[in-house]
């Protein structure tokens, strides 16, 4: 694995009234059922930080270091990027409940939902940032529960040292199949790990395909199972999963997606300029190489762009 991310290809371009007026870069690799690498643009072998799509492998740490969890919708949110709708709020308040602690007791910072129609609600109805609506709530309700339950100490739960944050670490190392590059401070405070995307793919396919009754399993049949947990109703990853059965998806920022499916084989990608826009045309690309095929794709294959209310062009893939 190389140390510094070189940067990637051309992946995407931005079509307006038939001119080009703009490109994302980004890397993307697809790996077949076996793990090898099928195809793949940019630098694939050099780290990056996945961000939130590091969040499955997380929950396999935390359920293997004793979370107590025995709803799949439960252990769905903690590897969650919740849209802050109001049946994610309630159920990370039941979870925090259940064990007695509250709001003030995450650490993430206060945050509007990042789902527009609970955004929007929210400020109509005259609330503002909490803990709770932050999108990565979920998972720190699941380190909170964790800690209870190995008997660490709360404070401090999300500095790297901590003995809950070195079991995290030792489960994206184990299913990425790389030493992390670099640690460093994701937008709700936890560590975030760097690792390629070969790895990263990598360690989706392991997810997908483990053996039912193991953490890994559970996490992505959970995931699989609600995916209106694991993103919102209107989210790109849980539209994919609602759409193509099987297929394992977890967004993360700054134009990361990892995916999934058993028997088929993995795909990651990055945008250089964490464009959410360019993602999701650059992956279906992607997924057509594995001969996936299914309508919601159709949705994603290109983005619309509009000028005066009127669609005028559109961020299609070049890849």
């Amino acid at each position: 694995m190389g140390k510094t991310y070189r940067g990637g290809a051309p992946l995407a371009e931005v079509v307006r009234s038939g001119f080009v007026e703009g490109v994302h870069r980004g890397s993307v690799v697809v790996l077949d059922a076996a793990g090898a690498v099928l195809a793949a643009a940019g630098d694939v072998t050099s780290p990056v930080f996945p961000r939130s799509s590091n969040k499955p492998m997380q929950a396999v740490g935390m359920i293997r270091a004793g979370l107590p969890l025995t709803e799949s919708a439960d252990l769905a949110l903690v590897a969650a990027s919740h849209a802050g709708e109001e049946f994610h709020l309630a159920r990370v308040g039941g979870l925090l409940a259940g064990a007695g602690l509250g709001e003030d007791d995450l650490h993430c910072p206060p945050e509007l939902p990042v789902g527009e129609e609970a955004r929007v609600a929210v400020l109509r109805a005259g609330g503002g940032p909490t803990r709770i609506q932050m999108n990565c709530s979920g998972k720190h309700a699941g380190m909170l529960l964790t800690c209870r339950a190995a008997g660490w100490p709360a404070d401090g739960y999300w500095r790297p040292e901590h003995p809950l944050q070195q079991r995290l670490r030792d489960a994206v190392e184990e299913f990425t199949g790389e030493q992390a590059a670099a640690v460093g401070v994701d937008g709700c405070g936890a560590p975030v790990l760097a690792a390629s995307l070969t790895g990263l793919a990598g360690a989706y396919l392991r997810l997908v395909t483990a053996e039912p009754g193991t953490a890994p399993r559970a996490v992505a049949d959970a995931m699989r199972a609600y995916p209106e947990i694991v993103g919102g109703t209107q989210a790109d990853d849980t539209r994919l999963m609602r759409g193509v059965p099987g297929l394992l998806a977890k967004v993360g920022a700054e134009g990361v997606i990892a995916t999934a499916l058993p028997g088929v084989g993995a795909v990651a990608l990055k945008i250089d300029d964490g464009a959410g826009r360019a993602r999701m045309p650059v992956l279906v690309s992607a997924l057509r190489r594995l001969a996936v095929d299914a309508p919601v794709l159709e949705e994603f294959a290109e983005v619309p762009l509009f000028g005066g209310g009127l669609p005028v062009g559109a961020v299609r893939p070049l890849w």
